[in-house]
């Protein structure tokens, strides 16, 4: 896929160093300074997290940080917007299920 160069709210990509980073356990790497989500989109990953109700997939709607959407787990920490939060040297983002970082299914 396309690689983002240009986000609506963060503007122009940064020329950074490439970085590795892992999704569910998987080595990807990203330019560092984009945002999580376009890293996840040039490996061709799109779903983000599941709805807690429904169990429907969710990715990527408004790029803008306004939707949760694209919230996934980073670090540990739960319901970060990938769409809007730079990609970092040994980031461990991982998909999330329902609100919370449990699997709740």
């Amino acid at each position: 896929m396309d690689r983002i160069l240009t986000h609506p709210i963060l503007g122009d990509t940064p020329e950074g160093r490439l970085v590795n980073f892992t999704y569910d356990g998987q080595t990807l790497q990203g330019i560092e300074g984009e945002p999580i989500a376009a890293a996840l989109r040039v490996a061709g990953v799109m779903t983000h997290r599941y709805t807690k109700k429904r169990h429907e997939p969710r990715g990527v709607f408004c790029a803008i940080g306004r939707c949760t959407d694209c919230v996934m787990i980073v670090n540990g920490k739960p319901n970060i917007r990938t769409c809007i939060t730079p990609l970092e040297e040994g980031m461990d983002v991982r998909t999330q299920y329902g609100a919370s970082a449990e699997k709740d299914f």
